[in-house]
């Protein structure tokens, strides 16, 4: 028992040692918390579009920031692409693909801070039942959304974070 205690206090003195600090340290008033509250997401076409803004707005909310210093502007392309066939080539199966290539503006400046991608696919099953596959697919882009929305803002308290070092002495 005493090893297992000693193995498991030198585990922890090494992990405390190697510099590993969390992003959202300080909560909804950390460095990363208020650039977050900084970032205005600007509106984004379509119906997924609308998802992923108002998935992004929930993330970003609750974040502490002193208005907007940045803006986020998201192009969508949402694909629907069909790939399993019966024996008389009716399609059984589709892939629901969305990407989102977003940019992080500088109010201030118009400079463009951040150029990068986030994209998730779910698949769908086509039944015979019309109804029941086109709910299929809003619910595959309502998952999808969230899914995008997470990858941004993870990406962008990578960012937070790298810009909060960078001021650091």
């Amino acid at each position: 028992m005493n090893r297992s205690l000693l193995a498991l206090l030198a585990v922890t003195a090494l992990l405390s040692a190697c510099g590993l600090r969390p992003v959202y340290g300080g909560g909804g008033h950390g460095a990363v918390a208020q650039t977050l509250g900084n970032v205005d997401v600007q509106p984004i076409e379509g119906k997924g579009g609308w998802l992923v803004r108002n998935a992004l707005n929930d993330r970003l909310s609750v974040m502490s920031g002193n208005g907007p210093r940045y803006k986020l502007v998201v192009k969508l392309d949402d694909q629907i692409s069909g790939f399993g066939l019966r024996s008389d080539a009716a399609i059984t199966r589709e892939r629901r693909t969305l990407r989102a290539r977003y940019q992080l503006v500088d109010e201030a400046t118009g400079a463009q801070i951040l150029d990068d991608t986030a994209g998730s696919d779910a698949g769908i099953d086509v039944t015979s039942s019309e109804y029941a596959t086109i709910a299929a697919e809003d619910t595959a882009l309502e998952r999808l959304s969230q899914t995008i929305a997470d990858q941004i803002v993870a990406r962008l308290a990578l960012f937070a974070t790298r810009e909060q070092a960078a001021k650091a002495p």
